[in-house]
């Protein structure tokens, strides 16, 4: 009994920074949500994509925010740029999850949520796990993903 009351908080620990980091996460897309319902939607993708843009990755920082349309048009990125104006509807990730696929079904189904993938880390550049906190706006999906 005694390992296992050493264990608990060990565990919580390392779980700590996942949990501050996906916090963070949503605090971000509630914060372009709210941006562009303020802004408007042009706003909006004009400060996710510009590079000094408030929803762009920031130097020493992995969080941004990424803009889809419910078809898996890349309407936004605040990191790959080249990404914008593609359609990434069938990508998927090493373990068949369509990843875009599951950004709109999270969206149309529940209005927000969390979707676990696989993606490649620019970090590590490995195939890491991942999860992306997802919201919906007027047709949109505004998301934020951190590694695992």
């Amino acid at each position: 009994m005694r390992m296992r009351s050493m264990l608990i908080p060990a565990i919580i620990c390392l779980a700590m920074p996942l949990v501050a980091q996906q916090e963070k996460a949503k605090a971000l897309v509630k914060e372009a949500i709210a941006f562009g319902k303020k802004n408007g939607k042009e706003a909006l993708l004009k400060e996710v994509n510009m590079p000094t843009g408030r929803f762009h990755v920031k130097s020493g920082d992995d969080m941004y925010v990424f803009v889809y349309d419910l078809q898996g048009l890349c309407l936004g990125m605040g990191y790959q740029t080249a990404a914008i104006g593609t359609n990434r509807w069938n990508i998927k990730d090493p373990d068949g999850v369509m990843i875009l696929q599951e950004f709109v079904k999270t969206v149309q189904a529940k209005g927000s949520g969390w979707v676990d993938y696989k993606f490649p880390n620019p970090k590590t550049n490995k195939m890491d796990a991942k999860t992306s906190y997802v919201e919906g706006m007027d047709g949109w999906v505004i998301g934020c993903g951190i590694y695992k």
